[in-house]
């Protein structure tokens, strides 16, 4: 598949100033999923023990709530680059030298309604 062999970035979420979280050498590419070798760049220790626990939380039974909150801080704290460009949404798991995380290209819009469907 393409993206194969492609660099993505993490990066710290403030523009001005974003410091590198690390980079993702993709190496597996199983739709929705991508997946690669992480390596962590100098702002990672500030985000380290953030992703931990939203794994962890992700793995326990019962915990979405304080899952979605852990991951609620994970996309204030961290942006996700493709070779083409920042991504509006992803949701990305770091584990030891792995990372594997799911993207769509188009910001989710929070504030519509769903349709009521009659």
């Amino acid at each position: 598949m393409g993206f194969v062999g492609e660099v993505w970035q993490v990066r710290t979420g403030a523009e001005a100033g974003a410091e590198p979280v690390g980079e993702i050498l993709i190496d597996d590419a199983d739709f929705p999923w991508l997946s690669g070798k992480f390596t962590p760049g100098p702002a990672f220790d500030t985000v380290r023990d953030l992703f931990a626990r939203e794994l962890a939380l992700a793995q326990a039974d019962g915990e979405w709530a304080r899952w979605e909150e852990a991951y609620d801080e994970i996309r204030r704290q961290v942006t996700l680059t493709s070779p083409d460009g920042p991504v509006p949404e992803f949701l990305l798991h770091i584990e030891g030298e792995r990372a594997w995380f799911r993207w769509i290209d188009e910001p989710f819009d929070e504030d519509e309604e769903a349709p009521d469907g009659g």
